[in-house]
């Protein structure tokens, strides 16, 4: 279950490509990766009321993870379709075990526009820190903190994030929070969010 959305494995791919392109010999920490798809889709669904990818979100121990991008970065998930394993195959590749390959340029026609514009807003701003980094960033906004004290007495090694705490302002205070959006914006694109998957559920 994805918040009633469909996860586009095409764009989820190409950013993870569009990632990797940004570093040295087009290699990129596998963490990393997911961590910057993570606030690509976090800036999007605050500003225009979907996310890039509509990938299921999982809290882990060190952050959120996109986890059907997940499967297709390993690319061992049985249930994984063929569409989604040649596709990603095609443009990237595992690289040891904690790394991730571009294997050609990236296909920018799978974006729209506000795609690209937060895929380069969250390189520019955070494409510089390191995995561990942006690990620590993700404990500081709602969708990964709501589960902290699960995670710190071991209770749990996972739990489902929900897309409406992305709406949530950070829970821990920084110097300069890049995510406080005006708050009419943030409130319209949470309605146009909330509308869109309550239309999807009316067909389920």
């Amino acid at each position: 279950m994805r918040d009633n959305l469909d996860f586009n494995y095409k764009k989820a791919t190409q950013a993870v490509n569009y990632f990797a392109n940004k570093q040295n010999n087009k290699v990129i920490n596998k963490m990393k990766a997911l961590k910057l798809i993570w606030l690509a889709d976090r800036y999007h669904i605050r500003r225009y009321g979907r996310p890039i990818t509509g990938d299921e979100y999982m809290a882990m121990k060190l952050g959120p993870v996109a986890s059907s991008l997940k499967d297709i970065i390993e690319q061992h998930d049985p249930y994984l379709d063929d569409a989604e394993l040649s596709y990603s195959a095609a443009y990237i590749i595992l690289n040891g075990a904690n790394h991730i390959k571009s294997k050609d340029d990236v296909d920018l026609d799978v974006f729209s526009e506000t795609d690209i514009e937060a895929l380069d807003f969250v390189y520019k701003s955070y494409g510089h820190l390191d995995q561990f980094e942006l690990s620590e960033l993700s404990h500081k906004y709602p969708e990964w903190a709501r589960f902290e004290q699960e995670f710190n007495s071991k209770n749990t090694t996972r739990k489902r994030m929900n897309y409406l705490d992305f709406f949530g302002p950070a829970v821990t205070s920084m110097q300069e929070d890049k995510f406080n959006e005006d708050k009419e914006v943030l409130e319209s694109s949470k309605e146009i969010f909330q509308e869109s998957t309550s239309l999807n559920n009316s067909f389920q």
